[in-house]
């Protein structure tokens, strides 16, 4: 409940923010406040979407916080409730579930919304799902959590853990490439998730 809570804070801010921009803009090229009648101001606040950004690192944060939550959970094929058993796309799932965001229900289809990013470890933002497999096959996901590091559902040790990218892996190998769910967009988010739709149709 408490991340709800932040992304409505983060949300209201943003619209506070652009509000007091703009009735400062209107000052500065000499328009009273609530002259509804007044032509729109010339000058342009960047402060909107400095908030605005802040506010996506704030969700980002969220998305790690939540991840780490999940260590130690059991890994279960089909898992999907946290606290008792994930596995990698319900860790996914449950994690962003946190920004209201509902993301289909496999690694494959997890892997074609979002953003793509590219797949470069200096690149990386903390949220950014990794996706692994072979060949067009994805068979796995995880949430990078920054530092090189990411939080997954492993097969192998039965449980959500926290993996470094550099460690010499059959599964590092496997690495195809990134999605962001959290890039300043939702129209991105939103679109790719009816392409992702449309192509089960």
């Amino acid at each position: 409940m408490r991340f709800r809570s932040a992304i409505l804070l983060s949300a209201v801010t943003v619209a506070l923010v652009a509000n007091v921009s703009s009735l400062q803009a209107q000052e500065l090229n000499g328009i009273p406040k609530g002259d509804s009648k007044a032509a729109e101001p010339v000058l342009e606040s960047r402060k909107p979407f400095a908030a605005f950004s802040a506010s996506a690192e704030r969700l980002r944060d969220g998305i790690v916080e939540r991840a780490r939550e999940s260590l130690g959970t059991k890994y279960k094929l089909g898992g999907s409730k946290a606290g008792v058993a994930l596995d990698c796309s319900g860790l996914v799932r449950y994690v962003m579930g946190a920004l209201d965001m509902v993301l289909p229900r496999t690694a494959q289809g997890q892997s074609k919304v979002g953003v793509e990013v590219p797949k470069d470890v200096a690149a990386l933002k903390p949220g950014d799902v990794l996706t692994f497999g072979r060949g067009k096959r994805i068979s796995h996901v995880g949430v990078y959590v920054g530092d090189g590091k990411m939080i997954h559902a492993s097969t192998s040790k039965r449980r959500v853990i926290e993996t470094s990218l550099n460690q010499r892996s059959s599964l590092i190998r496997q690495w195809q490439g990134v999605r962001r769910y959290v890039d300043g967009s939702s129209k991105a988010f939103g679109d790719s998730i009816l392409a992702f739709a449309d192509s089960l149709r």
